[in-house]
């Protein structure tokens, strides 16, 4: 039973919503409360911490690959080409220039 209740509050959502420091502080007090040793506890906020990270990174990278997404269906031109643009701006500018 504890095991599981464990496993759900540790889902990867759930932890990637909340602030390190809010995990940290959950694993110490649920540590406490279910009476475990300090190895288990600390293993259990090591464990807590990890998951935290690796959830983390998993919405990020999810997010990032969302955004890019979206980005590349509007079409919209990147930095690159904006910058290719605004070189060949100043390219013609400075010929017109020197032409006139």
């Amino acid at each position: 039973m504890l095991e599981t209740l464990k496993n759900s509050l540790l889902t990867g959502v759930g932890m990637a919503l909340r602030s390190k420091k809010e995990i940290e502080t959950f694993a110490k007090e649920f540590a406490e409360q279910s009476e475990m040793n300090q190895k288990e506890a600390k293993d259990f906020l090591e464990e807590c911490k990890k998951r935290y990270d690796d959830a983390k990174s998993s919405l990020d990278k999810k997010v990032e690959e969302v955004v890019e997404s979206v980005l590349k269906r509007l079409d919209l031109p990147t930095r690159k080409d904006v910058d290719t643009l605004n070189a060949r701006i100043d390219e013609l500018s400075k010929k017109l220039e020197k032409d006139a």
